[in-house]
């Protein structure tokens, strides 16, 4: 029989045992093991069968157990030690109000950080895959550093699916309904107790109202939008129904939900809490692009700044950061402009922001853009002064997929910057790989090292002995291999077998074998079965005599992803074979549960992507802090830390990844050639390594190398590292220009909006007329110069409005120069009778080889992030008479 309502009936706590409701509720407890075992003792059984959340924990405890606890003295005592630690991490100063404090230039009061999903704790389930996980981890290492972030996101009552295979393989999902009064959040209330709540106008006259539920991660309140309320009609409760689902439409709405319906949620907490106000808003890729246009319509709508949009855009654009994490444009999102038209025009447009300027904004202006669409992508970008990618990569390839937004600019100059992702510490190292390195270095500097991510926090963990860290990764295996052993038994019970079918489990796997890892979501650029390319070579692998290899594979397609289904399908066919079961497994439901076990019991972490089509891939740094090595292709963040010491490269057949039509033979030639490096590596250098032990059976050169990887990867790997570089790279130069614009009621952006209006209309007069040089001959000698002279027309423009600079490097067979150095030309004297300028410089050649140079124009501001960001320059024309200089 089937409830008609349900609702959620609470424990009621012993006075003495109401710290655990502070405890529960604040998501520190998913990154603090002492809290963790606090809430274990509580009651072990009831602990695991609730997933290990204490919000459930605490509503399925037995009365007479909690009565226990409240006279238990010392329970209380850990309970009132655990409380004050909280409250004492919660409130004194770390490392952002010590940078505060030195540094002459304020830093931003408060940061609005936003994305589509977060991956905070398996309690949570608001995340799929990497992207969440970036967030939630971004949001603790915030936390732990104490920046001042804010985080906002929507609140899915379906979370992303939940996996099973049928008998056959193939993916089954289900959507666990989620009962926000059974999770770690709380509603946001206004003064009267009513709830909080945004409403945004939709086309007809409907409006889509959302409240707003706040979970507390440690010092970083997280927002969450959700639609599932009474007063919405029941097309407008499901937008927040499920984590990328739906149609277009259905997708649009969440994006303008989470990004309009955001910035308002932001603000109504700031008023009800007297949080600072951000100056800064960190857009986590393109979902959220909407939150520029709704902050312009606030500036807009603000009488006292009077602002008309071309002002209000500079201003929003001074303060805002866009991270894209996408290195194709097909992982972009794209409406049909239409349908953006209808939610932005008419009786649901924003006032003061006009749904021509809002299209315009999400354009694809370039060559072979599609006028029909709106990309979601370009629309962050163009309201971002800063932006960046996931790692140095993946910055060179959003430069180059997103040139067409700078016209005339290189690649290299498009402004898209990098910063590498992290992975928070104290989430993903298993505790006893704390311990032994706290057994070293002392508990205080151990946690200081996973919360920094300083190297020299790191300096130590070297003296760790090899018996130690050898007995470490048996005993972290050996945890893997029980973890695996239940989970297969439960997937196999769920997949219709009888317990009498599965004695064979308790014999999977081997705590003694080289265990590779293989997890994350199953797109087929990830090449979940490259392993399978040649499975007669792979079994050869598994079932060796003397050098054994086990494999553990996880992973998720989305539910719309047959061709993904289809890889997992093939992976379970290849484990389900009875002649290599008890050495490959496939692992159903991949979550931060099971990866918090999965890594650190791996030696090797195995990452086979299309390079250059993985953007970052953090599981791989997770499994490094646990001394994991990597076998990886050297796409993402092991591009620019693999040092042939802590794991091996995956040689690639070519460089293009993608490129190659996949159903050509050149791609599968390409996968056959990587499939036979990566048997040929596993064989002959990571199972050769693993198993060569000396006379006390200790793989010497195989530890070194873990504690190789312990060393060097650890300070780099960690989100403290990542978050420090936001701060100084990007939230802060982003807050100081924010000041300067939206101060003294938007001057600064009046001035600057006049004065790119001011440029783009005159800049069709700039031109470079005449370039000459003193050069006696052709070829000329190291560490000589060469006298440039330049004839400029400016127009209506005066010379402060531009810089005028000498482009010159190594030239390749086609005359384009790269590496290049840049030198601004001085202006001599004033315009001549033609109104024309001459500038001048002293050009030094200082590269041997091929050597060229030219001449360009740019716009010039002292509030420009970047001289590309007009996406305006003047180059000479092609009969100017240009010298070019060559030096062999």
């Amino acid at each position: 029989m089937k409830a008609i309502r349900r609702f959620t009936v609470r424990t009621v706590l012993p006075e003495q045992l109401q710290p655990l409701h502070e405890l529960a509720l604040n998501l520190r407890w998913s990154w603090h093991p002492e809290t963790r075992d606090l809430f274990r003792s509580v009651d072990p059984e009831v602990w695991a069968a609730t997933g290990e959340d204490p919000v459930r924990l605490l509503g399925e405890v037995p009365a007479a157990r909690l009565a226990a606890l409240a006279a238990d003295r010392r329970f209380l005592r850990r309970l009132g030690d655990l409380a004050d630690d909280l409250r004492e991490y919660l409130t004194g100063p770390r490392w952002y109000q010590t940078r505060q404090q030195s540094d002459a230039a304020p830093l931003p009061a408060a940061i609005a950080y936003f994305s589509p999903e977060y991956g905070i704790a398996a309690a949570l389930p608001q995340y799929s895959g990497g992207l969440g996980i970036l967030a939630g981890d971004h949001l603790k290492a915030a936390s732990d550093l104490g920046v001042p972030v804010v985080g906002v996101g929507l609140f899915y009552r379906h979370g992303y699916f939940r996996q099973s295979l049928s008998r056959d393989g193939w993916q089954q999902e289900r959507y666990p309904l989620l009962d926000p009064d059974e999770l770690a959040v709380s509603l946001l209330r206004e003064a009267d107790g009513t709830p909080g709540r945004v409403d945004l106008a939709l086309p007809g006259g409907r409006t889509l109202a959302a409240h707003i539920w706040k979970a507390q991660v440690g010092r970083v309140p997280l927002l969450l939008l959700d639609s599932d309320i009474e007063a919405n009609s029941p097309a407008e409760r499901d937008v927040t129904d499920r984590l990328y689902g739906g149609g277009s439409e259905h997708r649009l709405l969440q994006e303008m939900l989470l990004g309009i319906g955001g910035v308002r949620a932001v603000r109504a907490y700031c008023r009800l809490t007297g949080h600072p106000a951000p100056d800064v808003f960190h857009t986590n890729e393109g979902h959220a692009g909407f939150l520029g246009v709704e902050r312009i319509r606030e500036l807009v709508a603000d009488d006292r700044t009077g602002l008309d949009f071309a002002a209000a855009l500079e201003a929003v654009r001074a303060g805002t950061l866009f991270t894209t994490h996408t290195p194709v444009p097909a992982g972009i999102d794209r409406f049909d402009r239409e349908l953006v038209a209808r939610h932005f025009g008419g009786d649901a447009a924003l006032p003061g922001v006009p749904v021509e300027q809002v299209l315009a904004l999400g354009a694809e202006s370039w060559q072979d853009g599609d006028p029909k669409l709106f990309n979601m992508a370009a629309m962050g970008l163009r309201l971002a002064q800063r932006a960046n990618g996931v790692s140095t990569l993946h910055g060179e390839v959003s430069r180059s997929m997103f040139n067409g937004l700078w016209p005339g600019f290189d690649p290299a100059e498009v402004p898209i910057t990098s910063v590498t992702n992290g992975v928070h510490a104290a989430t993903w190292i298993d505790p006893a790989v704390v311990r032994l390195g706290a057994a070293e270095i002392g508990a205080e500097r151990a946690e200081e090292a996973m919360t920094t991510g300083e190297s020299k926090r790191w300096t130590g963990l070297e003296r760790i002995g090899n018996t130690e860290v050898w007995q470490l990764r048996r005993a972290l295996r050996a945890q893997l291999v029980e973890e695996a052993r239940r989970r297969l038994h439960a997937s196999w019970r769920r997949r219709g077998a009888g317990e009498a079918e599965l004695g064979w489990v308790s014999s999977v796997l081997d705590p003694d074998v080289l265990t590779i890892g293989f997890a994350r979501r199953v797109p087929s650029y990830k090449r979940l079965t490259l392993m399978l390319r040649d499975q007669e070579r792979l079994r050869a692998l598994l079932l060796h005599p003397t050098r054994p290899v086990q494999i553990v594979v996880a992973g998720k397609a989305h539910p719309a992803d047959d061709g993904g289904k289809r890889l997992i399908q093939q992976m379970v066919a290849f484990a389900d074979d009875p002649a290599v079961r008890h050495r490959i497994v496939f692992l159903p439901d991949y979550d931060m549960a099971m990866a918090q076990r999965l890594y650190p019991g791996c030696d090797v972490w195995l990452n086979n992507p299309l390079r250059p089509l993985e953007a970052c891939g953090t599981s791989g740094m997770k499994a490094a802090l646990n001394g994991c090595l990597n076998l990886s292709v050297l796409d993402g963040w092991w591009d620019e830390w693999f040092d042939g010491r802590n794991g091996w490269a995956i040689p690639t057949a070519d460089e293009s990844g993608g490129a190659l039509d996949p159903n050509s033979g050149e791609a599968e030639r390409r996968d056959d050639i990587e499939a036979a490096a990566l048997y040929d590596l596993i064989e002959n250098q990571v199972a050769a390594r693993f198993y060569d032990r000396d006379a006390d059976g200790l793989p010497q050169q195989w530890i070194a190398m873990v504690r190789h990887t312990l060393v060097t990867l650890g300070p780099k790997v960690l989100a403290g590292r990542m978050v420090r570089e936001y701060v100084e790279r990007l939230y802060a130069p982003a807050a100081q220009a924010q000041r300067e614009l939206a101060g003294q009621h938007g001057h600064g952006a009046r001035e600057l909006a006049l004065w790119k209006a001011t440029v783009r209309e005159a800049w069709p007069a700039v031109r470079v007329e005449h370039v000459e040089a003193d050069c006696p001959t052709e070829a000329q000698e190291l560490g000589s110069s060469l006298e440039l002279r330049v004839q400029v027309a400016l127009g209506t423009l005066r010379p402060g409005d531009v810089e005028v600079q000498a482009v010159s490097g190594r030239v390749d067979e086609r005359d384009r120069i790269s590496d290049a150095c840049l030198l601004a030309l001085k202006p001599v004297g004033g315009p001549d009778l033609d109104g024309r300028i001459r500038y001048e410089g002293s050009l030094e050649l200082c590269r041997t080889g091929p050597f060229g140079y030219t001449v360009r124009v740019l716009p010039a501001h002292p509030r420009l992030a970047s001289p590309a960001e007009l996406g305006l320059v003047a180059l000479p024309a092609e009969s100017a008479g240009m010298d070019a200089g060559l030096l062999r």
